[in-house]
């Protein structure tokens, strides 16, 4: 069997503990906290982060837009890459991370429409450049099939922990580079779905979000190991940016649900004394505080002068109320209504 070029250090064998320790915590706290709605906001966090790792340039709010099915003026391929990412992220619960078919299922669902060999491995060769300078030179087209198959083997039948074979898998999915196009935001999910045999909490902790966050670093980590033909330095970052994002979030459970429990708690009294267009008027306010009228408008496709009127009803109810200039102000809710 063949066996990727790594090194388990001190560091990270401590790190594994550590990250042991605080999935239990964090779990705990989970069930405490609301699942379905942290699910739902770190899957738009998760597809947003992932595509602008990449270049693509919608916002979390365009990409929630395109989710719930609404229209957003954006280029035609960068709104096909969300659609097809969110597809994929659908398949989620239902993908093998260690079947090799499902690998080129994903593939297909994530690269549809945007390159002409969705869910083939590729026919030629490709490198992985930083501006104009090679980087890496991925492996021949002819041996993908081989080597995808010995890593996917290796990642069933190693005995090395979870956390580990996940981080080796990424590193090696890189290097090898199996797609002509798609092949980091495809590296990024398996591991996802990997840690996700570990845990399911890794559903709301995706490896996405943590390399959106530290790009630079992230890259280093990869030519570092490359350079010294050992994916050990790759694993100790990711290892610990797992366990930063465990830290990090720790606390933020339980203060994520009140805000959300508390907004809705608003946009329910909101709709029961109002009706339905106020309360979507306190929705679109609550997404971004600067939003204009004729935006709100827009969104609601309803006139500008029934947004005044609702506006007026609204800040006169007490429920919402101006902070600064009309041009350059911000709405606020109020909670404590």
């Amino acid at each position: 069997m063949y066996i990727p070029p790594f090194t388990i250090s001190t560091n990270a064998i401590n790190l594994i503990a550590e990250i042991s320790a605080q999935i239990e915590r964090y779990a705990i706290r989970l069930e405490q906290s609301d699942g379905l709605r942290l699910r739902k906001a770190n899957r738009v966090r998760t597809i947003h982060s992932s595509l602008a790792i990449e270049g693509n340039m919608l916002s979390e709010d365009e990409v929630k837009d395109i989710i719930d099915g609404k229209t957003v003026m954006a280029p035609l391929r960068q709104i096909q890459e969300v659609k097809n990412a969110i597809k994929t992220y659908e398949l989620y619960e239902k993908l093998n991370p260690f079947d090799v078919n499902d690998l080129l299922k994903a593939h297909g669902t994530m690269m549809m429409a945007l390159t002409d060999d969705a869910g083939k491995f590729r026919r030629g060769g490709v490198g992985v450049f930083s501006e104009e300078r090679l980087v890496h030179m991925a492996p021949p087209a002819d041996r993908v099939p081989f080597l995808i198959d010995d890593l996917f083997e290796w990642l069933k039948q190693a005995k090395d922990h979870l956390l580990i074979r996940s981080c080796v898998f990424h590193y090696e999915f890189e290097f090898i580079h199996p797609f002509s196009d798609g092949n980091g935001r495809m590296g990024r999910l398996w591991q996802s779905l990997i840690l996700g045999r570990l845990h399911p909490l890794f559903e709301y902790l995706p490896v996405e979000n943590m390399v959106y966050a530290n790009q630079e670093a992230y890259y280093n980590a990869i030519q570092h190991s490359t350079a010294t033909a050992d994916s050990g330095p790759f694993i100790e970052f990711m290892l610990q940016e797992i366990l930063n994002t465990l830290k990090r979030h720790q606390g933020s459970l339980i203060s994520q649900h009140n805000v959300m429990e508390v907004r809705d708690k608003v946009r329910d009294k909101v709709r029961d004394k109002f009706g339905i267009s106020s309360e979507q008027i306190i929705e679109q306010i609550q997404r971004n505080p600067a939003v204009t009228l004729d935006e709100i408008a827009a969104a609601l496709s309803v006139t500008r002068r029934s947004i005044e009127k609702k506006i007026k009803e609204l800040r006169d109810a007490g429920y919402i109320r101006r902070e600064g200039s009309n041009k350059s102000g911000r709405w606020i809710v109020n909670d404590e209504v």
